[in-house]
Parts: structure tokens; C-alpha cells; sequence
């Protein structure tokens, strides 16, 4: 696998999520060699989005009006 930043080498890493959550989370991903670009399956799946140009489906800012107006419409 090439690295998308500087097109060099990738490997397979352990990599830990320490911020997110109380517990450690580890993951697997693939870190770059040469540049040290780090690449998960989250980072992976927002630049799929991105690519499809979905980009409006990561805001919540769009979607909080309609949850809004629901919301007063059943209380």
C-alpha cells in the first residue's frame, strides 16, 4: 500500500485511541514509514464520503432543524 500523502511505504500498525473513550481502544491501521501519515478505518470511511460528495451528510448542522421541528411537533 502507498501512502496517499507522500507515496511511500505503509505498514500494518496497532495504533490506540486513548482521547475518545475512559478505556483504551486499540485498532488496527497502517502508519506510513517515511512520513508517518496514519490511516484507520474512520479516517478511511470520511474519505469515502468525501469522495461520493456527501460532505452534508458529516454536518449536523443540516440535519438538527428537521430533528428540531419534530421534535416540537410531538410535544
Amino acid at each position: 500500500m502507498q501512502c496517499a500523502r507522500c507515496e511511500g511505504f505503509m505498514v500494518a500498525d496497532s495504533l490506540i485511541d486513548i482521547q475518545e473513550s475512559s478505556v483504551p481502544m486499540w485498532m488496527k491501521g497502517w502508519r506510513c514509514v517515511s512520513c508517518g501519515n496514519i490511516v484507520d478505518p474512520l479516517i478511511q470511511r470520511h474519505r469515502m464520503i468525501q469522495q461520493a460528495g456527501a460532505t452534508r451528510l458529516l454536518e449536523t448542522k443540516t440535519a438538527m432543524p428537521r430533528l428540531r421541528s419534530a421534535l416540537k411537533a410531538t410535544a
